[in-house]
């Protein structure tokens, strides 16, 4: 029960960054790392976390698209597979899945509590109340919290096998989309940084990137280095910086400078 608990503190705080602010406390990267300290196998927790961490790579909220819930699928997937003596595919087997179950409790509470919080908060708005529509912010965030850390709680105190009978009952052409939703978040992540990369100013240093690693064979964790030091150089050394001049024309003379 007491490593039910800590597990439990361990979801809490790390879901608790959208409350608090974003520190990505919440990957299960991180999750791993303190679950395997919990479960006393400090090792395991980093190589599982990292894991699923690939797994979850693209699990990032856009507008109003909630992805799986990473805090739950990352502790509980750990946390099993350790207490199991499974691997990595022992956590992605549990992982995966409870992450999307808990989605559904996480847009039940999205639609239902979480609107009547913010209705209350226009309200303490339109009153001047800065401190209540604070209050309701924090109860909000941390009412989630709340009910993830307590989800992982009972989730590992009843054990496994109780999450794999509850996972069992599930029909299987349900299953079956599940797997394949979940499968096609990491190419929906990897889709959305490809995105960013796409422009005459970055692409160029990204297929750089890619050659480097495929003809020199140096580790991604060179390139990574290499690529701050080449950031480092582009932006403070190679770009001059642009001072405002004034030419007493009068015409050329923006107030925006300032």
């Amino acid at each position: 029960m007491f490593t039910a608990l800590l597990l439990g503190l361990v979801a809490f705080v790390a879901q608790s960054e959208y409350a608090l602010g974003t520190s990505l406390l919440s990957r299960p990267i991180v999750t791993g790392l303190f679950t395997g300290i919990i479960m006393g196998d400090v090792k395991a927790g980093v190589i599982l976390g990292a894991t699923l961490e690939l797994a979850f790579i693209g699990s990032f909220s856009v507008g109003a698209a909630i992805p799986p819930d990473v805090v739950t699928g990352g502790i509980l997937g750990t946390a099993f597979a350790i207490s199991s003596g499974g691997g990595a595919e022992t956590a992605l087997l549990l992982g995966l899945p409870i992450a999307t179950l808990v989605l559904v409790l996480k847009n039940l509470y999205l639609g239902f509590v979480l609107p009547v919080l913010s209705h209350k908060a226009d309200k303490y708005a339109e009153q001047g109340d800065a401190r209540a529509v604070g209050r309701m912010h924090l109860i909000g965030g941390l009412g989630l919290s709340l009910m993830l850390g307590l989800v992982v709680t009972i989730s590992y105190y009843t054990g496994s096998d109780a999450i794999k009978q509850v996972l069992d009952a599930i029909p299987t052409p349900i299953q079956t989309g599940l797997q394949i939703a979940t499968g096609l978040i990491p190419a929906l992540g990897f889709a959305m940084l490809a995105r960013l990369l796409i422009n005459k100013q970055v692409v160029p240093y990204f297929f750089l990137g890619f050659l480097i690693v495929a003809y020199l064979d140096i580790s991604i964790t060179g390139i990574a280095l290499l690529g701050g030091i080449l950031a480092y150089i582009i932006v403070n050394l190679t770009q001059k910086p642009q001072v405002a001049t004034y030419d007493g024309g009068g015409s050329d003379y923006d107030d925006e400078d300032f």
